[in-house]
């Protein structure tokens, strides 16, 4: 963990410690799904930055809300951002919390022996084992969030008399559909770690370590304010139902990802050092879902089941809703339309009702087997298997005690399975590999209706691949190196980077839809990328300083986002090129005894970006792939983090950030339907669309009491313009002018003008959090006995919304032509999907230190 600003006593350091780590631990989802992902972030003397990533996790903060991508994770100096979307995976380190807080933080402009910063900071992890504070950590902990009970246990021995030192961890998280937070759901992981060094003379030393945490975990639904509503609860949640009286989800994620690497540390002289790392992983994730085939929707919170399909609930006038009639609601004192409130009756008056109705399902399918037809419903399993490989070496010298020059280089491999599994037929007995959306199509005897031409109408059985199985093969090399040296009042900071992407598929399936260009291998795309950085920090005396930097990269496209429609074929998008990022900041820093702040505005430009979109489309019973280039973003805004030093055992802390994200421009969106196999264009209305899922303002007033081994902290939080993740097809250009949002005129002048009317991105409720956390650090005649407690929401406003997405449906039906054919009564607009901050919540936790 990095120090505070200026010292504390031990006793404060040990407990603030423990209630970081466990706070924002139990606070992550580690759901990919729910898109649950924070910046993880820290600097040695940046009083915003060491603090914001936890301060701010349980809104799912990001720092600038950049994507993930920009921010690296290392270990040893081994990158784990995935080689796929560039992310990083907190579940990758998940329960290794006494591994993580040995690490090095660097912010975008600040140097450090293991890379060249990312532009949204980088953090390096170590896992050697004669590095970790010797001795026996246990630690057991309640609460009362994604998993209620946690036990752990760590033993480091430290260097013997031989040079050899061991490490060794065991974490065990649970929960049940009980004792979860959200109902319906559960936590069941356990984590490990071992590592071993061996120090060989005086120069030179070999480690090794290797970790997983292997978990299984079922998932929470983004749902409309309408069912939330209905369930009077904002955490409402239609993935689970009833089977045979047990509650059963239809998400359930099981991921486990075994990592392992060695590290070469070899101490050349006083002055130099050379670390190389050679490791890997394999990763193995799986997501299941519950699907239907030739059958109604089972998700019990389906739009079509909704009181506002019946009423339109957002235009009371519309001729449509006088043909319904009323009737007196007793609950609402007053005549409400009929059908709206027969669907309110259901859905309110009946939990039952609002969830997955299992034994139904199974009955159906009986129905089916007897008619010798393929099953009705079914759970498929969404699965992505990664083996990665990578080598890295960076060599430290200090020239002399002003400079300091470090170069690195690092090679990797990536080989990415992505298939799609049958998990449960549900009692069904027959079900085929056959593209049943495109049935009406194209006629069932169609080969084009086939998703493997190379085993046409294979019966699938539970555990059989079906639907699509591909490869994406990844390569990267890269060569780096930076300067850093004190003239002066002024350290000046220069780096620079080269690197190399390639990328390919590797279908394993012949899609009907794309017989000639889907089985077998692509062609490859390779990119050169660069990166250009500066800065520089003048110290102007009694503990001011300033600082101002300026960067400049050519970044290869992500693989996740270059393939057209990955599990049809193996087009890659049009126009893929390299994402120019510019990046600027200027900063201030006072610091002394009693005040450590620092004050930062910056600004970021990004172009030629690519983006990439999947999406049910239910108008045409398709799924789409839609794809955009050329996206130019700017992400801008100012930052101030202060502590100031009231009293000896009294701080006083302000965090603060008030940003913008957006598009600056209209893009044209290429698409396919996977009924259709061909690509359509059209213009998407993208400008001025923000940065979803993360406060683009977020404010922090607290205390932080420390005295006699107690540690106290109370913070209120202000969140505000979180927006939601905005829906490409609800801004397509067709789209709006079949709704004649899009008109053209002529002005005085003569001149043809257009007008666009085009939806605003919907915006989640911000508000108020209160958050606090108290512990006590008791030393004994052999160790010491840690007790912490810390609180979220104290205050239990759960109306603050952490993050959700627009719908990608439509409004109206459309004719063959295009033209709108009639308005729907539901507003899938006005119906984003949302979720929730948990209410108050909490985590008690022991630890015994010997």
């Amino acid at each position: 963990m990095a120090q505070k600003p200026y010292a504390t006593d031990s006793i404060e350091s040990a407990v603030d410690e423990e209630a970081q780590f466990t706070f924002t631990e139990a606070q992550l989802g580690e759901d990919d799904d729910m898109s649950q992902s924070v910046t993880i972030l820290n600097s040695n003397s940046n009083a915003y930055a060491s603090e914001v990533g936890y301060a701010f996790s349980p809104v799912r903060f990001r720092y600038r809300a950049f994507n993930q991508k920009y921010n690296d994770i290392y270990v040893n100096g081994m990158q784990l951002n995935d080689m796929e979307s560039g992310q990083f995976r907190y579940s990758l380190v998940g329960g290794l919390n006494n591994q993580t807080r040995s690490v090095e933080f660097a912010l975008p402009f600040e140097d450090n022996q293991f890379s060249l910063t990312a532009m949204g900071g980088s953090n390096n992890y170590n896992f050697r084992a004669g590095s970790m504070p010797s001795g026996h950590r246990v630690s057991i902990a309640g609460a009362n969030r994604n998993y209620t009970a946690r036990a752990m246990y760590t033993y480091n021995s430290g260097f013997n008399n031989n040079g050899w030192a061991f490490s060794g961890s065991l974490t065990y998280r649970w929960s049940n559909t009980k004792t979860a937070y959200v109902k319906g759901t559960f936590y069941n992981s356990l984590s490990y770690f071992f590592g071993v060094e061996k120090l060989l003379g005086t120069r030179h030393s070999l480690s090794f370590a290797t970790w997983g945490n292997p978990t299984e975990r079922a998932s929470q639904a983004g749902c409309t304010d309408e069912s939330y509503w209905l369930a009077n609860s904002n955490f409402y949640n239609p993935y689970w139902g009833y089977q045979n009286g047990k509650i059963r989800n239809s998400r359930v994620v099981n991921d486990f990802a075994p990592s392992g690497l060695f590290t070469w540390d070899f101490k050349i002289n006083d002055n130099a050092k050379l670390t190389t790392t050679l490791g890997g992983r394999y990763s193995m994730y799986k997501s299941t879902k519950l699907n239907y085939n030739n059958s109604d929707n089972p998700q019990p919170d389906y739009w079509k089941r909704l009181p506002s399909a019946f009423y339109d609930v957002w235009n009371p006038d519309n001729p449509r809703n006088a043909a319904q009639g009323t009737i007196f609601a007793p609950e609402f004192g007053q005549e409400v339309p009929r059908n709206w409130y027969s669907a309110y009756q259901y859905l309110a008056y009946s939990e039952a009702n609002r969830q997955v109705n299992w034994d139904r399902l199974y009955a159906s399918n009986k129905g089916a087997n007897a008619a010798g037809a393929d099953a009705m419903y079914f759970v498929q399993a969404k699965r992505i298997d990664v083996l990665n490989l990578q080598l890295n070496s960076v060599l430290n010298i200090d020239i002399d005690p002003k400079r300091h020059f470090t170069a690195g280089i690092g090679l990797g491999a990536n080989n990415g399975r992505h298939y799609q599994s049958m998990e449960d037929l549900l009692g069904s007995s027959s079900f085929h590999n056959i593209n049943t959306y495109a049935i009406s199509k194209f006629g069932v005897n169609s080969p084009k209706v086939q998703y493997d031409l190379n085993n046409p109408n294979a019966v699938v059985r539970e555990g059989d691949v079906f639907g699509y199985d591909y490869y994406i093969n990844i390569h990267k090399a890269n060569a780096w190196t930076a300067y850093t040296a004190n003239h002066g009042r002024a350290h000046l900071f220069f780096g620079g980077k080269l690197g190399y992407t390639d990328m390919q598929r590797d279908g394993k399936m012949r899609h009907g839809l794309a017989e000639n260009n889907s089985y077998g291998k692509s062609g490859i795309a390779r990119f050169l990328e660069g990166t250009a950085k500066a800065a520089v920090s003048f110290n102007l005396g009694k503990g001011h300083a300033l600082s101002l930097g300026g960067s400049f990269e050519s970044r290869a496209p992500q693989a996740s986002t270059a393939f057209a429609a990955p599990e049809m074929c193996n087009d890659f998008v049009t126009h893929l090129k390299n994402e120019m990022v510019t990046n600027v900041e200027l900063s201030y820093q006072m610091s002394t005894s009693w005040l450590a702040m620092n004050a930062s505005g910056y600004y970021t430009f990004i172009t030629d970006g690519t983006e990439w979109q999947n999406y049910y489309y239910d108008d045409d019973n398709t799924f789409t792939y839609v794809s955009m280039t050329g996206v130019h973003k700017a992400a801008y805004g100012a930052e101030l983090g202060a502590r100031v030093k009231l009293t000896s055992f009294l701080d006083f802390e302000a965090l603060g950030t008030i940003s913008d994200a957006k598009y600056l421009n209209n893009n044209t969106a290429r698409y396919m339907l996977s009924t259709e196999g061909t690509y359509k264009e059209t213009t998407v209305y993208s400008k001025d669309m923000r940065e979803s899922g993360t406060p683009l303002t977020a404010t922090s007033l607290g205390l932080s009491f420390h005295m006699n081994g107690w540690y106290i902290d109370l913070a209120a939080k202000w969140y505000d313009r979180i927006y939601l993740s905005w829906s490409m097809p609800l801004r397509y250009e067709t789209s709006l002018a079949a709704q004649g949002l899009i008109n053209t005129g002529v002005d005085e002048n003569g001149n043809i003008t257009t007008n666009v009317d085009v939806p605003g991105q919907s915006l989640g409720k911000g508000g108020w959090m209160v958050d606090g956390s108290i512990g006590k650090n008791i030393y004994l005649k052999k160790g010491s006995l840690s007790f912490n407690l810390s609180l979220t929401n104290i205050l239990n406003n759960v109306k603050i919304c952490t993050g959700g997405y627009e719908q990608a449906r439509q409004g109206y039906t459309t004719n063959n032509d295009g033209s709108m054919s009639g308005q729907r009564i539901y507003s899938f607009y006005n119906n984003p999907k949302k979720f929730y901050a948990y209410g108050t919540n909490g985590m008690f936790n022991v630890t015994y230190k010997f």
